[in-house]
């Protein structure tokens, strides 16, 4: 027969019943809960914000389309019925007979650069065959 094996005094033997050793800990129960639902509302949170700030670029996308459909018919509605054409003053037809003065036609920055050219390339070209205005 095998001599059985002597343990030295300082290992300390299992219980009959572990049970003890394996007790939930209920005090981190609320911490976890706590977390879980702060964390639902932040998400809710964020999610309700995205959304408002989707919704406000939507829109705007669509009041600067709808202005600048305006600019080019004023009245115009992109959901509403046709335009209809409205008639003007009665006071503007008499008009065609009066002579309104005329403004001399806008200069622009080609203008007074074939004008300056035409300055610095002395008096033959005085005469005008650069200018875009006879």
């Amino acid at each position: 027969m095998k001599r059985q094996v002597e343990l030295p005094p300082d290992i300390h033997p299992l219980p009959d019943s572990v049970n003890a050793y394996f007790v939930y800990p209920f005090t981190l129960e609320p911490h976890i809960l706590t977390l879980e639902s702060s964390r639902r509302s932040t998400l809710a949170a964020h999610a309700s914000r995205r959304e408002a700030y989707l919704r406000s670029r939507d829109e705007e996308k669509e009041r600067r389309k709808r202005e600048a459909l305006r600019r080019i018919a004023p009245g115009f509605e992109p959901f509403g019925g046709p335009l209809v054409p409205t008639k003007g003053s009665q006071g503007s037809v008499g008009l065609d007979h009066v002579a309104l003065p005329t403004s001399p036609p806008k200069r622009d920055v080609m203008d007074d650069l074939v004008d300056h050219l035409a300055a610095l390339e002395g008096p033959a070209a005085s005469t005008g065959a650069f200018s875009r205005f006879p």
